[in-house]
């Protein structure tokens, strides 16, 4: 579990290391194409494929000096490289080599997201199955409503995260840029021609028209899209902590041994992991505004944009990685408490069956509008007793009696309506 918890994937997919190697891998992609248009001798590729290393204490040291990251970083490899170095870095500019280099890293970290979300699929799904029939009370406004089933309820959730992947995988495809197009984007000091065949090299398709920077609405879908997958999340364990309450307790969070869920209280077992989720929800969607606003640079550029996406790029996917590993572990250790769930259904007296009573009415020749005030009437006064019984009030009432003999009323209480009709569900998600 410590593993799952530092999520070593994705951490080191945002290191310092592998930022540099990204730019590292666009430099060299970049060499070997212009290398294969004759634009770089044989020998000095050779060394630059082999000699290119860089070190990020010593990048940090030279750029301590020159206050230029990339400029430091190039130091660095032609400290390594020597003359052959001179070929390195030819008509580009930096954010050719930033903006590629981040691309890959996004290409990487949505990779891995579409990864775990799949595993989270596949444990709904489980659930889902096993749960079809599980009969359960649904609930509007918090009250409730009518019956439903569990597994239904959970086939909701199954294809809401159905869609999140499939919107990864278009932003995938979406952040998968690269540019190498030189000052201002305009190819002046380098062959478009480059740009093709290293983007080619690196994965990656070139930018349809890049300024000096690729333009930040992509980044601003990346950001919005993780916040969206983390609003999913949000919706599910806002949905199993409420079912988690005690007066509920309709399905807890696995609790482990030697768990402690109080200082002071020893009886309390805590939904800590969903609300875990629901907290680190907000600080995705605190990015959203920030990374919508990156998307007005002036004029070919500025790098208003690069402070907030240090902290926000990596944030956002380490975040969001976490959030969907959490809930894959919630969901596969979640207890399911069927009695409960009837218990709470039945409250009242199967006051949920309302709707069924009323239409029995309506269709044996009552009209619509008497027959919602006498359903009313002994539905509320049910409620409004701590023993009340909605059903035992219909079943004393003469004028209902007139209209509905007992096997017609005792039907109007079955859950098997409310089940007969989601094969439709069951088909459309392969259930």
């Amino acid at each position: 579990m410590i593993d799952r918890y530092t999520m070593p994937e994705m951490g080191q997919i945002w290191t310092e290391q592998a930022k540099y190697q990204s730019w590292l891998d666009v430099e060299i992609a970049a060499c070997e194409a212009n290398w294969r248009l004759g634009k770089i001798p044989d020998e000095a590729i050779q060394k630059i494929r082999t000699q290119a290393t860089f070190s990020p204490k010593r990048i940090l040291e030279i750029e301590a000096e020159v206050r230029h990251d990339v400029i430091a970083f190039l130091t660095n490899l032609n400290e390594n490289v020597g003359d052959p170095g001179r070929f390195i870095h030819v008509g580009m500019t930096s954010s050719d080599v930033l903006d590629t280099g981040l691309a890959l890293q996004l290409k990487a970290s949505t990779k891995l997201l579409i990864k775990e979300l799949n595993e989270l699929k596949v444990a709904i799904r489980e659930l889902a199955k096993e749960h079809k029939k599980t009969v359960m009370i649904g609930r509007s406004h918090a009250i409730h409503g009518e019956p439903i089933t569990f597994g239904f309820k959970l086939a909701g959730w199954l294809a809401e995260t159905i869609r999140n992947s499939e919107r990864l995988q278009l932003l995938e495809k979406d952040i998968s840029i690269g540019q190498i197009s030189g000052a201002m984007g305009t190819y002046a000091n380098t062959d478009p021609q480059v740009e093709e065949i290293a983007c080619n090299i690196l994965g990656l398709i070139p930018d349809t028209a890049s300024t000096q920077v690729i333009s930040r609405d992509r980044h601003a879908s990346y950001v919005q899209t993780l916040a969206l997958i983390g609003s999913s999340l949000d919706r599910f364990a806002t949905e199993i902590r409420n079912l988690q309450r005690t007066d509920v307790l309709e399905v807890e969070e696995s609790f482990a041994k030697g768990q402690k869920g109080s200082s002071a209280m020893p009886h309390k077992r805590n939904p800590i992991r969903s609300e875990r989720i629901s907290g680190l929800a907000r600080v995705l969607r605190s990015y959203v505004v920030a990374a919508l606003e990156n998307v007005a640079l002036w004029h070919e550029r500025d790098i208003s944009h690069s402070s907030i996406e240090r902290m926000m790029l990596p944030d956002t996917s380490i975040t969001l990685h976490f959030m969907i590993i959490e809930m894959t572990e919630v969901i596969k250790g979640l207890g399911v408490y069927p009695k409960n769930m009837v218990r709470n259904m039945n409250v009242y007296g199967g006051v949920v069956f309302s709707q069924r009573v009323l239409l029995a009415l309506v269709e044996h020749g009552m009209s619509r509008e008497e027959a919602y005030q006498i359903v009313q009437k002994h539905a509320h006064a049910a409620w409004n007793k701590e023993d009340g019984n909605f059903k035992a009030n219909l079943e004393s009432d003469i004028e209902i009696g007139k209209i509905l003999n007992p096997t017609q009323l005792e039907n109007c209480f079955s859950t098997e309506i409310h089940q007969s009709n989601l094969d439709v569900i069951w088909k459309r998600l392969k259930l």
